[in-house]
This record gives C-alpha cells, sequence and structure tokens, in this order.
C-alpha cells in the first residue's frame, strides 16, 4: 500500500466501466479480475473506486464465538467491528466469507457506520442481511444474496489487512477496487494507474465508435477501427469531447 496512485487515478477509474477494466487487465495477462456472481444489492449506484480493505472469515466455533444467547457480549474480541472502526474513508471492505452465504457478512447496522464515515462501498462473497435497507442506503453493497442469519452461525471475523480472496480472486490490502452496476473488479495496486490511464482513452474511443456504429456504420473497418476511423477520433477527441 506504500506506492502513491496519481492524482488522477481514482478519478478515471470511476469513468470507467467494469468491462473496459476487465479488457485492459487481460491484455496484461490477469485472466480473471471479476467477483463472478457478486451483484449489488441496488443497481441505483454510482460507479466507485478506493482502496481495499481487507476482512478475513473462518468457519465459527462454539468455543471461540461469543455466546450468542448474550447479545451484550458482541463487542468483545470483535474483529469485524474492529474492521469498522478502522477503515478509512474512501476504502472500500471486501469480505472473504469463503463462497458461503449461509449467514450474513455484515447488516444494515454497520453499513450505516461506514457510510457516514465516507467508506466508498462493502463487499463480500456471501451474503449480507437487512438487504431492504441496505439496498436504500446511498452505499455500494455487492453480495452473492441476502440472509436473515446472523454472522456467528457460520463466520468468524479472524484478521484483517491481510492477503485474502474473495470470490476466488486474489486481494491485497491497497488493490484497487472499482465497481459498478454490472459488478467489481480488482487492479493490482501496481498497475492501476497505467491501466486508469488506458481505460479511460479505451471508454472514449468506444463512446466515439458507438455512435458510428448507431448511426449505421458497418463494423468492418469500425470496431475495431481502422486507420481512417482512428483519424476521425482524434479529430472528435480533438473538439473536446470528453468521457
Amino acid at each position: 500500500m506504500t506506492n502513491p496512485l496519481a492524482p488522477d487515478t481514482l478519478d478515471l477509474l470511476r469513468k470507467t466501466s467494469t468491462a473496459t477494466l476487465s479488457t485492459q487487465l487481460f491484455k496484461r495477462n490477469f485472466r480473471q479480475p471479476f467477483l463472478v456472481d457478486v451483484m449489488p444489492l441496488s443497481r441505483e449506484i454510482e460507479r466507485f473506486a478506493g482502496e481495499a480493505f481487507t476482512l478475513r472469515f473462518v468457519p465459527s466455533r462454539e468455543d471461540k464465538d461469543w455466546d450468542l444467547g448474550d447479545l451484550s457480549k458482541r463487542g468483545e474480541d470483535n474483529i469485524q467491528w474492529e474492521a469498522v472502526e478502522a477503515i478509512e474513508a474512501g476504502q472500500v471492505l471486501v469480505i472473504d466469507s469463503r463462497n458461503d452465504p449461509r449467514a450474513a457478512s455484515a447488516g444494515n447496522m454497520l453499513m450505516t457506520r461506514m457510510m457516514r464515515k465516507g467508506v466508498a462501498a462493502a463487499i463480500t462473497d456471501g451474503a449480507f442481511r437487512d438487504g431492504t435497507e441496505i439496498s436504500q442506503m446511498n452505499f455500494p453493497a455487492y453480495c452473492r444474496s441476502n440472509t436473515a442469519t446472523t454472522r456467528p452461525a457460520y463466520h468468524r471475523a479472524i484478521a484483517m489487512q491481510e492477503v485474502i480472496g474473495c470470490a476466488d480472486v486474489a486481494v491485497y490490502p491497497g488493490d484497487i477496487i472499482v465497481g459498478d452496476s454490472d459488478g467489481v473488479i480488482v487492479i493490482p495496486r501496481a498497475i492501476a494507474d497505467e491501466v486508469a490511464r488506458d481505460s479511460y482513452e479505451q471508454e472514449l474511443r468506444e463512446k466515439f465508435l458507438f455512435t458510428k456504429i448507431d448511426s449505421g456504420a458497418p463494423l468492418w473497418g469500425t470496431y475495431p477501427p481502422n486507420a481512417e476511423t482512428l483519424a476521425e477520433f482524434e479529430t472528435w477527441k480533438a473538439e473536446g469531447n470528453t468521457l
């Protein structure tokens, strides 16, 4: 997490779709950086980009988890709560729930706390509870499903800010996470600046190409563009068109 990002990297990524980012990462031999089957609880969300703050779950065990019959103890030895308090504004909470949606990774109280702190999003490869309430919040939350079952039934939060797997994608603390209405993608921090620049350029070029296809141009010579079409794009861009 030590190498700083270029000042405009996150802004460029917020203008770029996960599909475009996937293409750029594929060009760099990253085959599967997309969190498959992890979807937003609400489709009415703005695209986000931020640093990964990781949280790892293991299976719960009766002698290690707090007494389910005494909810007053839930704040003791609770790394999940520690993570929610430690995560900073602009970061993204990414939870390794072992692809297990039988119990919730978090609910609307923790989501509200993070939202008020300015956290960018919360993601799990398991489930969230209070899905109706979370879906109405101005806070991007991504999961495999919704459940009413409380976390300690199956999960114990064991560590934060370690390398994790989320939906079978490796996530290192400080990686850059980008999400849109289609899902979430993980960008290795070391290449985030170049991926952001190239993805923005691709997105802008495809915006131009779409206008041509939409107006009746054939695929051949347009998508992908030939030299003539690329020259047209450069003129169009020079006229001040942006995303």
